[in-house]
């Protein structure tokens, strides 16, 4: 079984002997000369694959979990609700957060901490930061790793030694970036609201939106309470 195997890859290796001068014939002697050639090569990305940036993304992931586990969702989502609060975090430590911790593309679910005029801005900004954070983190879109694959191969065959610089570099762009785009986006928004005559909705979505959030808030405080009085009626 073996030796038929290597007679396979050697042929597949070997240049296609003309079979005909009909290009027709050529052309197809050329194809099944090569077909096993295709599924070679593949074989091979998977093995450089599962040797390569299959074990960093499996470690990365799990030490994000680990993190996201001691922290506590709670602290977690308290952190986000916080970044919220003023643009220069908004579209900045929120995405930067959101795109590491819950990846592409659950990362646009922290958008539910914003109000309706708001949220377009924080997904320009959350969608604009997907490549630049795979310099550091690439299991927050390992899909398109090879984004960051082709930005750096040039450095790499270049100058090696360059390469923490450029990531550096990649990655602090990205965050001056999603900056740029999250303000003028949310200003976009503000201006199509006023000038399509949508002031008035988008008031009522912010009042129900603080509305929302008050009953959070006197929920987890409820519950806090209720955990106290718990722990003194044990004690």
């Amino acid at each position: 079984m073996q030796s038929v195997l290597d007679t396979i890859i050697w042929a597949a290796d070997s240049p296609p002997v003309p079979a005909s001068d009909n290009p027709f014939i050529q052309a197809l002697t050329w194809g099944a000369t090569h077909f096993i050639g295709l599924f070679n090569a593949s074989g091979e990305a998977l093995v450089g694959l599962a040797t390569g940036i299959l074990p960093t993304l499996i470690v990365l992931l799990t030490f994000m979990y680990a993190i996201t586990t001691w922290v506590g969702e709670a602290r977690m989502t308290r952190a986000v609700q916080w970044s919220a609060r003023w643009a220069i975090t908004r579209y900045t430590l929120m995405p930067i957060i959101a795109v590491i911790v819950l990846t592409n593309p659950m990362a646009y679910s922290f958008g539910i901490y914003l109000p309706e005029r708001q949220k377009p801005a924080f997904y320009d900004s959350a969608v604009s930061f997907v490549h630049p954070v795979t310099a550091f983190f690439p299991h927050a879109n390992a899909g398109e790793i090879f984004v960051w694959a082709g930005v750096s191969a040039g450095v790499l065959s270049i100058a090696p030694e360059k390469y923490p610089l450029l990531a550096l570099l990649y990655f602090g762009t990205g965050i001056v970036v999603i900056f740029i785009r999250g303000i003028v986006t949310e200003w976009i928004t503000n201006l199509l609201i006023r000038r399509q005559g949508l002031t008035a909705v988008f008031d009522e979505y912010d009042r129900e939106f603080a509305l929302a959030s008050e009953r959070f808030n006197e929920a987890k405080s409820t519950k806090k309470t209720g955990s106290s009085v718990a722990t003194e009626g044990t004690v």
